[in-house]
């Protein structure tokens, strides 16, 4: 039934632990035998496919559009907004008389639908906008500074910008930003890696660029970098990797010049993670999880941005994620967002004192995303706002008169199903109390073919949002459950280190327990029982399902990681080993060979329904994960459910066109509706 693959003797003995990895053949992709097996598995799953089922719904709830939050420059307002019929979001500019030009428009970069917008920012004055785009899902994103006036190209491309910040000096003449190594500089093998801060005149060749920071440090160091609105002080940050930790220094760019800031330690080799925000008032606002995991905001002097006074204390539930100064006002107020068990909610706080003195009207029980408020000082907030029904609004808080209101919607007008979403708590191996977002057809009662999702990873929080797949499954009767893991960033930053590096199992004991609430509650039964999850998340369904796979009925992996022994070896794998540990060290080597569910396939299991879908193009996780773990799977399982790969060309690990993300929901939901009985 499934095309040969072979399998290798190859065990490795890491730490005196014999390592078997009979696919290893199946991590080059340009191997003849390689390409040979992927085009048979391409035909298995188009013979195996039935008739798609679900793809018009999901195009038609799609149909929404998307609205992104504003980002002001004085009259001047920046936006992204994607129409019912558009393939990608555009980024447009509004003037101060209302008029509104789009500013750019993949589709017109690239009518092929396979260029994305990675990232924008406007200068201080709103008078050029740089922007980054990659093209076929690889993320390698190119910087570009275009005039916002006439649309006309300022520079770009400069390549090696990927997760690259820009940070304006006022006058937009100049902009601190981060770039890789060239690869010529750097070890074969580090070419992602290697980044380093840059000085750039507009204007003039990238080789006169000034290196400011990064040299000799690790290679694997993601830096940020922000000049404040007055141009007076440059803040940059280095965190390892991923790590939920980051060293951060200020620099008085009035007292030493932008090619040589004399940078001043706020932070350094403290296990939290910390930013600054630099106010009008000539005090320093800190958002931080120093000693307090749920976060607080605390306000220090410039002359000593190490020493910090609590103005927002931390919540003893509720995680603090965002906030804005509204000074215009006779009485200047903090607007602060919270998440309390992954809903959030806004408080108004006294600037001056922190004293707590109201609350914004929210729509909903949602989440709540970007609040922004006018660099130059006001009494308005603009802040994103979602739900499992609501397609993304933005919506306009008046300090003066204490009230919300909605400022855009998303453009396309949609028939939204009716559903019932209620959070339950549920306890998990250990104890612990988990919560779970359970979003089911209104009327009628279960058990239901059900589709749970989790993730537990990174400190990403689950939170509430309208997705056109979820809704398409409830609306067909099913039950969608959303499980706020630990490794998640749910309760704060302890709720995600218990769930990081020697802790991981407890993410998946979290996952075993939702489910097994799903079917005690009579929810699903296990023959009815679907998991999906990406990413971290396809990490967690290929451990699932290797651990307890009598407990699932099918299974979606979406550009997972798999082969946890080897994973920092591809891709941007080294940059995840503050999170998940090193094989090759001894003490957390036992930690990742516990669970690995490459190295826990089994001969003889009956597993369950499995449908790999991985992405050509993924530079962050390599699809050889999928590949190795389905090659294994369909040797070793005794039973008749399917083992399937589907591997996508030219698109990645992040953003695609609409018509893609229609294509793969439905292909994935088509395949569990069928070994769910939908």
């Amino acid at each position: 039934m499934y095309p040969a693959a072979r399998r290798d003797e190859i065990v490795e003995n890491l730490h005196g632990t014999p390592v078997p990895d009979p696919y290893r053949w199946l991590e080059d992709p340009e191997e003849p035998e390689v390409k040979g097996w992927l085009l048979a598995q391409e035909e298995l799953f188009r013979a195996q496919a039935e008739p798609v089922r679900f793809k018009e719904r999901i195009a038609e709830l799609l149909r929404s559009g998307s609205v992104g939050v504003p980002v002001w420059r004085g009259e001047r307002h920046f936006f992204s907004r994607r129409t019912p019929d558009q393939e990608h979001a555009v980024y447009y500019v509004v003037e101060a008389d209302g008029t509104e030009r789009a500013l750019i428009d993949p589709m017109a970069i690239d009518p092929s639908g396979l260029t994305t917008l990675d990232a924008v920012q406007p200068d201080k004055e709103g008078r050029l906008l740089a922007y980054q785009i990659s093209v076929g899902g690889d993320e390698e994103s190119s910087l570009y500074i275009i005039d916002v006036s006439t649309g006309t190209r300022v520079e770009g491309p400069i390549d090696r910008c990927r997760y690259s910040p820009v940070a304006w000096l006022p006058g937009g003449e100049a902009y601190y930003y981060v770039r890789r190594l060239p690869s010529t500089e750097v070890p074969e093998g580090e070419s992602q890696f290697h980044r380093r801060v840059y000085l750039h005149r507009v204007g003039t060749s990238t080789e006169d660029d000034v290196m400011i920071f990064g040299d000799g440090l690790k290679m694997t160091n993601y830096y940020g970098v922000s000049v404040s609105r007055d141009g007076r002080w440059l803040q940059i940050s280095a965190s390892e990797g991923t790590a939920p930790r980051n060293d951060l220094w200020v620099a008085d760019l009035s007292s030493s010049p932008a090619e040589r800031p004399e940078l001043t330690v706020v932070q350094e080799g403290v296990d939290a993670q910390t930013g600054l925000v630099f106010g009008r008032d000539g005090r320093i606002y800190v958002h931080t999880d120093r000693d307090a995991p749920r976060a607080r905001v605390c306000v220090a002097d410039p002359a000593d941005p190490s020493v910090w006074t609590d103005l927002i204390p931390e919540d003893p539930e509720a995680v603090l994620t965002d906030f804005a100064i509204l000074d215009d006002l006779e009485r200047p107020v903090m607007v602060v967002g919270w998440t309390r068990h992954a809903l959030s909610e806004i408080s108004l706080h006294s600037l001056e004192s922190g004293e707590r003195v109201g609350e914004v009207p929210t729509p909903g029980l949602g989440t709540i995303g970007g609040i922004s408020e006018r660099p130059e000082g006001g009494y308005e907030a603009w802040f994103g706002y979602t739900d499992n029904t609501t397609p993304p609004t933005i919506q306009r808080y008046d300090a003066r008169t204490g009230e919300t209101s909605l400022w855009a919607a998303s453009p396309g007008a949609v028939d939204v199903p009716a559903v019932r979403t209620e959070q339950v708590t549920y306890l998990s191996k250990d104890g612990t109390q988990v919560r779970m977002l359970v979003i089911s057809p209104v009327s009628g009662e279960g058990p239901r073919p059900t589709i749970l999702n989790g993730y537990g990873g990174f400190g990403i929080s689950m939170t509430p949002g309208y997705s056109a797949s979820i809704l398409t499954w409830v609306e067909a009767g099913g039950v969608y459950a959303i499980a706020g893991l630990r490794g998640g960033g749910e309760e704060g930053e302890d709720w995600h280190r218990a769930g990081m590096l020697g802790n991981k199992q407890n993410v998946f004991d979290d996952f075993h327990a939702a489910a097994e609430h799903l079917i005690a509650t009579g929810v699903t039964t296990s023959a009815q029982l679907a998991i999906s999850g990406g990413s971290n998340g396809g990490l967690l369904v290929g451990a699932a399902l290797t651990q307890r796979p009598e407990l699932y009925a099918a299974v979606a992996c979406s550009a997972p990681l798999l082969d946890m022994i080897r994973y920092e070896l591809f891709g941007l794998g080294a940059t995840w080993n503050v999170e998940y540990g090193s094989a090759e060290d001894p003490a957390e080597f036992p930690w990742l060979w516990a669970y690995s569910p490459y190295h826990h396939v089994r001969e003889g299991v009956s597993y369950p329904a499995t449908l790999f879908t991985v992405f050509q193009s993924d530079t962050r996780v390599h699809p050889l994960h999928a590949w190795k773990m389905c090659a294994a799977l369909q040797h070793a399982t005794s039973g008749s459910a399917p083992i399937l790969l589907r591997n996508e060309g030219e698109v990645g690990h992040g953003a695609r066109s609409v018509s893609r993300t229609v294509d793969l929901a439905a292909d994935q939901l088509t395949f569990l509706a069928r070994h769910t009985g939908l």
